[in-house]
């Protein structure tokens, strides 16, 4: 279980990530990816690949950055560092590792060989 001292150390780092990743999702969702001009077929094929590359890290950064606010909810309604499947304690460790955790590693190990069947 992680210590009370740690909390505001943790939301601290959640928070700061949680900017971080706003200012990224920005940019990403600004960026172009093409001038509007004519271009041959290898400047099409680099655009999309381009666009695929983009989307794919705007949705890991999506991602992160949700698991961050369910985090930092956690630590306001004072469930943060349980398990959502087993309601153990998470392990400090592991919080420390992935502040976002919302599991304990044998849930997770779990949780990830299910996703894989």
């Amino acid at each position: 279980m992680v210590r009370k001292n740690e909390f505001e150390h943790i939301k601290a780092e959640l928070t700061q990530r949680k900017q971080e990743l706003e200012q990224k999702l920005i940019e990403l969702s600004r960026e172009r990816i093409t001038d509007d001009q004519v271009q041959d077929p290898g400047d099409q094929a680099l655009s999309s690949t381009m666009e695929s590359l983009r989307t794919s890290l705007q949705t890991a950064e999506t991602e992160e950055y949700q698991r961050i606010v369910r985090a930092l909810e956690k630590i306001e309604d004072g469930t943060y560092g349980i398990c959502i499947d087993c309601g153990q304690p998470i392990s400090e460790k592991r919080l420390k590792s992935y502040p976002d955790a919302a599991r304990c590693l044998v849930c997770q190990e779990l949780f990830e060989d299910r996703e894989k069947e």
